[in-house]
């Protein structure tokens, strides 16, 4: 049986990137910063990028939306179909992307729709705005978001906004990062041990949204992919309108726009009482066991943290979505460069025939012999 997240995996493989995320999934999160702040977007210019704006709803949201958000311009970009970069055993054609709304309008051209990026635009008008005010054109190149054309656009903007394919989120991040902007985009949990971007996240310069890898209603992430994507994996299926979807375990938001819930302290017990009272079989079979060959106890769950410990510890990368800045600080992640300096000892092939992947990770000691651990964030209490 495929594993939650395989068809993700095999997605990034084979570059099958188009995913189109639900409005309500858009709509919830926007919501989010709109409660903390109700001006976040008023009078910004927002791009989204590496979008099919006929098929986005990221497009249809910002537009339906435009007075209310009190935008000041919307711009959104699309990826020509013949530069996708699409594996030769899924084929997607042209007629998965092309719409009636291009092929109807007035500049369509028969031979420029599949070689040319489109963008579409809204600007603040001296009436009321809706989604039928969107105008567009045909982009000089493919749309490609590393493009001098979409670079000028991405400078342009205030706020970045969209969900980049998956086998391009280091390289998109760092596009974003470069020109110092705001953004809130898509991307998956193992994204935060990436050496691109967890320097970022210890660093206050980026976090989580406000979902992110959680169930809501029952329901993960759940995108739509072209009709000719095929069935297969679990996680793949066809809605009650006849279009496919794919559930995808692991996503959620990254941003560096402020929402409350990032400022929201974990409920947490003592260190005593854990022993005690954890849900957790392991906290109260094995306890807080101090890492081998780093700085630091293993807490292998968020809300086994003790309150009242005031040492560095190593949770899971999953912390993140719960991580408070004024809560605990950030000190490094566990792996193989030792980057952060928290690494006490390294094992050498003498000692253990396995001592590359032991030295590539946090390690415990179980019936004498180290054994590694997934990625560990090492945390420590805020005074």
């Amino acid at each position: 049986m495929p594993k939650k997240n395989d068809t993700l995996k095999d997605a990034k493989a084979k570059k099958n990137d188009e995913f189109y995320t639900q409005y309500e999934d858009i709509q919830r999160e926007i919501n989010g910063y709109l409660e903390y702040n109700a001006d976040t977007f008023r009078n910004k210019t927002v791009l989204l990028p590496c979008d099919d704006p006929e098929w986005s709803n990221f497009t249809r949201f910002f537009a339906q939306n435009f007075e209310s958000l009190g935008l000041k311009k919307l711009i959104s970009t699309s990826y020509a179909t013949e530069s996708k970069n699409i594996h030769e055993e899924i084929q997607l054609s042209f007629s998965d992307f092309i719409t009636d709304y291009e092929k109807n309008s007035e500049q369509y051209d028969e031979e420029l729709s599949p070689k040319r990026g489109k963008i579409f635009t809204l600007t603040k008008q001296n009436k009321k705005i809706d989604i039928n005010d969107l105008k567009w054109q045909y982009l000089d190149g493919d749309g490609d978001f590393r493009s001098e054309e979409v670079t000028k656009l991405r400078d342009e903007a205030d706020i970045i906004i969209t969900n980049p394919p998956f086998s391009l989120f280091r390289e998109f991040l760092a596009w974003i990062m470069a020109a110092k902007k705001q953004f809130l985009i898509i991307g998956n949990v193992n994204c935060i041990s990436y050496k691109e971007v967890f320097p970022l996240i210890k660093d206050n310069k980026i976090w989580t949204g406000c979902r992110f890898n959680e169930r809501i209603n029952g329901k993960i992430m759940t995108f739509r992919v072209p009709d000719s994507y095929p069935l297969i994996g679990t996680e793949l299926f066809i809605g009650d309108n006849g279009k496919k979807y794919i559930s995808v375990a692991g996503t959620g938001w990254f941003t560096n726009l402020e929402h409350g819930r990032r400022h929201q302290p974990i409920s947490l017990m003592t260190m005593a009482d854990n022993l005690k009272f954890s849900s957790h079989k392991k906290i109260k079979q094995i306890g807080y066991v101090p890492y081998d060959n780093y700085q630091g106890i293993e807490v292998p769950f968020t809300d086994a943290i003790p309150s009242d410990y005031d040492g560095i510890m190593g949770v899971p990368i999953s912390f993140i979505k719960y991580f408070c800045p004024e809560q605990f600080e950030i000190l490094g992640i566990t792996d193989r460069q030792d980057t952060y300096g928290y690494k006490t000892h390294k094992y050498t092939t003498e000692e253990y025939p396995n001592a590359n992947d032991l030295n590539a990770r946090a390690c415990i000691k179980i019936d004498g012999k180290p054994k590694a651990l997934y990625a560990r964030i090492l945390i420590r209490k805020k005074q």
